[in-house]
């Protein structure tokens, strides 16, 4: 089973590269827990996309880390890597095209169902339990899934945050509807956009995806048309979730959405930063971490 982190991001709310700050005990960064429980569940092979200014650094820095047992692979998501028919000029393109795109970058280095996750969310040893079992128990290609966390559970007590919110029927996901603003504000939990008010156990997407090598041929198509737009080539993304929507209402797939059963936490801001050394503290007290994490 293969753990693909998405960790091309800039952090322009946080101010700094968040998926390479030390938050650990033992000055760990935070996607190195989400590493350690896929381990623990069964995965044996790790994939990070990141931008190339960082990929000979990950590529030691986990490499010397990681058992050996564990297959590592860091992979570049350049602006460049189009699909063969493009033929735009990318010269003028400075963001990278979103975050479908960096999944489709690794398509290269995986041949196998694969969960994906953001490098600097922590998204808790049960949700990947659940993943494990999905997948050893899948037994349809066109099945996807996603796992689910309870929208105030993971709000920012310091901003306003975009998530992706469900519409689900039983187990089925039947939309995904990004919001883009929300924010809870005495005791209300509102998209300031749309002036939306949102139940706080709303279901949310926070990029936490199972699925198959089926998705990189769906992103090349959407990726295409996306580029035939002239109004998209300098700062739009493709999504995603917006990707998974698609796939599903084409009716190639359908997507489960499994519980979490497990805290979610995340850095969108600076300040969230004390309570995400607090709580990785706990946990490696509570001894459901080594410290350090890899011995």
């Amino acid at each position: 089973m293969t753990l693909l982190l998405m960790a091309a991001g800039s952090g322009s709310r946080y101010g700094k590269l968040k998926q390479f700050d030390e938050l650990g005990p033992a000055k760990e960064f935070l996607l190195e827990f989400s590493i350690y429980d896929a381990i623990y569940y069964g995965f044996d092979h790790i994939v990070l996309v990141t931008k190339a200014v960082n990929q000979d650094f990950l590529q030691d820095y986990l490499s010397s880390r990681l058992p050996k047992s564990v297959k590592l692979d860091v992979v570049v998501q350049d602006t460049n890597d189009l699909p063969a028919n493009a033929t735009i000029d990318t010269s003028e393109r400075e963001k990278p095209w979103g975050t479908a795109h960096a999944v489709w970058s690794a398509r290269h280095v995986i041949d196998s169902d694969f969960v994906i996750i953001n490098a600097d969310d922590y998204y808790g040893k049960q949700a990947f339990e659940a993943a494990s079992k999905f997948i050893k128990n899948n037994t349809s290609n066109s099945t996807y899934a996603l796992v689910g966390y309870g929208l105030k559970d993971t709000l920012s007590d310091f901003g306003s945050v975009s998530r992706g919110v469900c519409s689900v029927n039983g187990e089925k996901l039947i939309s995904i509807e990004e919001l883009t603003k929300i924010e809870a504000k005495d005791g209300i939990i509102k998209d300031e956009v749309s002036d939306r008010i949102l139940a706080s156990d709303s279901i949310v997407s926070m990029n936490f995806w199972i699925c198959n090598t089926s998705i990189f041929n769906y992103i090349e198509t959407y990726f295409s048309k996306f580029l035939q737009n002239p109004e998209n080539l300098e700062k739009s993304e493709i999504y995603l979730p917006f990707v998974a929507q698609e796939m599903m209402a084409n009716g190639l797939i359908n997507i489960n959405v499994l519980a979490s059963n497990s805290a979610w936490f995340g850095v969108t801001y600076y300040a969230d930063k004390e309570e995400a050394v607090t709580t990785l503290a706990q946990l490696t007290n509570e001894r459901k971490y080594p410290s350090p994490i890899w011995k």
